[in-house]
């Protein structure tokens, strides 16, 4: 509806109410203002008989019944109203007739039961409603009691002019006036702690509000007329009467259909502090103090039980502040307490509770300000087979196991961190004469075997150690551990389970950004590609080659192809990097003399870059390599960002000639997102989806993924085949090309048996 809107509302809310203010004046009479007041009651009432039935339409379920027993309450007490109307003999004091008062009791039901529904509307019943704690438990007692005697104060005060029938149902039977201020008192109560307890962001609470201050100000305004009729003040019958038109006007509002404030972010579980709970506590308590203070004033005598209970309410107020101090400091220390597990998680591994690289990092670097230390890098050997061979929940707790033997080694002050996977790093703090036998100490421990599912498993580590050298520079934490890292791969090219220590002097020709740089466009010492075929199923003839990476250091150690290429993308070298083996590639495979495809990998960042394609252009015109015979690889150093930008480049490419491939499909970035905006021409499928342990599951992901990409009109080669099970997967599957250690591992062109230009 229309009324829907907010500024409408109000607006229509502050004509009405200063229309009920204005009349109150009495410009025109007492009797003539009555009756106007009584016009704009009746009027108000009708309206919002047609708002409910509009939204009655559109609504179901509890969302109906609820309105729908509210309309009922509205027909009935205006009837009640219409009848002790005619019956009114003067407009002083009217006593009803007996229906109107079975219609005020009416009315009166169908409230309640209307505030019943509503409330069972808007809650939701996956979630507890009431929080089942002591504060909890004690504040909704201590509201009940004081807005029961805030509301007794008033029905008492007011009870000679109720006995009079000045109040609702306008009767002088005793039974029937104890009644319906019983009834109040439920309605009034129960409006009051549902009020407060109704979460903010649960839908229905905004009706619910208006509702129940519809409610209350009508009892209110009721139960004030009566106690200044008892008091012999007859100049506010007028002004506390406007409460008679408020009360409809805020049904009105209430039957609109109101949406619900956005849920906070707190777990629902947690009831959030809202101004229901803050205020109407207390709203209570200062009404019976402005009652107590006006009969004062008036020169009227205090009754010596409103007074005592009015002392009672003053110690439940003091009581309930004590309260929600209680609440609110635990409130506090549970935050403290939240705030200390969110450090403590940001800090430490979630499955082993040892110190996580982060905070390695920090105490790395306060060690270097302030002591000698040696740092332990060590990497379990093999643990992969843990997991392919009894599951991960076993390689969990084989590393939780292997976590506390390495703790068993360690001095006071030491610190043992899980860096990821099976990785560990240990901090050995002060001076260490020896850092070897140190190593062999945590390598000894090792030795023994873990049970593991039942089954006893043997461990081996390799383990690279550093130090801080006198040559004078300070390293940083990451310099440490890199430097660890290195000497821990030059322990397992040594053949595993070995302890190597790093030296210093080797720190700057083993810095592969630094050695690419220093070259100046050239090969870096120690830098070679090798090469692994790509062979056609089922006979295994080789099609094409991928080149592939290798680094030596000047001292022997090997460097994984992941650690430099990541460093040189790191270190902004990336372009320089891909077209060094580009060129290394195109020179070697020209030289060779061989008559097959040549794939070489890029990073996804170079695409859409206009120079690199510049570069490729003229590095395959320099070496005489058709661009039909390039495929360029795209791997997943980074994510490709603009797919647009993306899709254009391999358009450019293509049109050049050159094939373009989605490397490592299946993990990583790649997704089916990239075969949809992508216009590669070669999917190579992840070594990953050939390690499954149960063979029919292996061919029927192999063949959904292999339809797909045929569909898509897309070649497809399959990585990572170690085994003749696996080469025979592929090809049921339909993949005709393949790649992987079955065919031949990485090595040098004369090594690999492919056609020639020659022949």
């Amino acid at each position: 509806m229309s009324f829907g809107s907010g500024r409408l509302r109000r607006g229509l809310t502050a004509v009405v109410v200063a229309t009920a203010g204005f009349n109150a004046l009495g410009l025109w009479g007492v009797a003539a203002a009555q009756r106007v007041q009584f016009v704009l009651e009746i009027t108000v009432c009708c309206a919002a008989l047609l708002v409910g039935l509009v939204v009655v339409r559109r609504v179901t379920g509890l969302w109906r019944w609820w309105r729908v027993l509210l309309l009922a309450a509205i027909a009935t007490f205006m009837t009640a109203e219409f009848l002790s109307r005619l019956d009114r003999a003067d407009d002083r004091v009217a006593i009803a007739p007996e229906p109107a008062v079975v219609g005020y009791f009416a009315a009166g039901a169908l409230f309640a039961g209307a505030m019943v529904l509503l409330v069972r509307a808007g809650h939701r019943r996956d979630v507890r409603a009431w929080v089942r704690s002591w504060p909890a438990i004690t504040t909704t007692v201590l509201d009940g009691l004081l807005a029961a005697l805030a509301f007794c104060h008033l029905v008492y005060v007011a009870r000679m002019g109720a006995m009079d029938g000045a109040a609702l149902p306008r009767s002088t039977n005793s039974e029937v006036v104890f009644g319906i201020a019983g009834v109040e008192l439920v309605v009034v109560v129960g409006a009051v702690l549902l009020a407060m307890w109704y979460p903010p962001y649960r839908p229905g609470r905004a009706n619910y509000m208006l509702l129940a201050a519809a409610v209350i100000t009508l009892a209110s305004s009721d139960r004030l007329l009566a106690y200044l009729r008892s008091v012999g003040v007859t100049k506010l019958d007028l002004a506390v009467g406007v409460g008679f038109v408020v009360a409809p006007l805020l049904i009105t509002w209430s039957l609109l259909e109101l949406p619900p404030r956005s849920r906070p972010p707190q777990d629902e579980l947690e009831q959030p502090n809202n101004w229901a709970q803050l205020t109407l506590p207390y709203v209570g308590f200062m009404g019976s103090t402005t009652l107590l203070t006006f009969h004062v004033l008036i020169g009227r005598r205090v009754d010596p039980i409103f007074v005592s209970t009015y002392l009672a309410m003053a110690l439940l107020v003091a009581t309930r502040y004590v309260v929600a101090m209680r609440v609110q400091r635990m409130l506090t220390e549970q935050l403290v307490d939240a705030k200390r597990r969110l450090a403590h998680q940001a800090h430490h591994d979630a499955l082993t509770g040892l110190p996580n690289r982060l905070l390695l990092a920090q105490r790395l670097d306060e060690a270097i300000r302030e002591e000698p230390f040696v740092l332990i890098f060590v990497d379990i050997d093999d643990f992969k087979e843990v997991n392919d061979q009894f599951g991960h929940a076993a390689g969990d707790e084989l590393l939780r196991a292997i976590s506390e033997r390495l703790g068993g080694c360690l001095r006071p002050g030491d610190t043992l961190a899980r860096i990821g996977g099976d990785e560990f790093a240990i901090l050995v703090a002060g001076d260490v004469e020896t850092p070897e036998k140190f190593a062999d100490k945590l390598r000894v421990a090792l030795r023994s075997p873990f049970s593991v599912h039942g089954t006893s498993v043997r461990v081996r580590a390799s383990m690279g150690l550093v130090s801080p050298g006198g040559d004078g520079v300070t390293p940083t934490s990451d310099d440490l551990l890199r430097q660890a890292d290195i000497s821990m791969y030059t322990g397992k090219r040594l053949g595993k389970d070995t302890a190597v220590v790093y030296h210093p002097a080797y720190s700057a020709s083993e810095d592969f950004p630094t050695a690419l740089r220093q070259t100046n466009g050239c090969v870096p010492e120690g830098f070679r590609l090798k090469y692994q075929p790509v062979v056609s199923l089922p006979q295994g003839i080789p099609v094409a080659v991928e080149a592939l990476a290798r680094w030596t250091t000047p001292s022997g150690t090997q460097i994984p192809p992941q650690t430099f290429v990541s460093l040189a993308e790191a270190n902004g070298m990336g372009a320089q990097f891909d077209a060094m083996v580009l060129d290394l590639a195109c020179a070697e495979i020209q030289a060779a003399g061989l008559d097959v495809d040549v794939h070489i990998n890029v990073g996804a960042a170079r695409l859409g870059s206009v120079e690199f394609e510049d570069v490729i252009s003229r590095t395959l015109a320099r070496h005489r390599l058709s661009p039909h015979r390039l495929v360029l690889e795209i791997t997943e150093t980074v994510p490709v960002v603009d797919l647009a930008d993306g899709a254009a480049a391999i358009g450019r490419l293509t049109d050049l000639g050159i094939r373009v491939a989605l490397d490592d499909f299946g993990a990583g970035y790649n997704s089916l997102t990239y075969l949809h905006e992508l216009p590669v021409q070669i999917v190579k499928l992840d070594r990953g989806l050939a390690t499954g342990v149960e063979p029919g599951r292996n061919l029927t992901l192999y063949r959904s993924v292999i339809g797909l990409c045929e569909a898509l009109g897309l070649n497809v080669i399959a990585e990572g085949i170690e085994t003749t099970e696996q080469a025979d997967t592929v090809f049921r599957a339909g993949c005709g090309l393949a790649q992987g250690y079955l065919f031949g591992a990485a090595a040098g062109l004369t090594e690999i048996s492919v056609p020639s230009t020659a022949n």
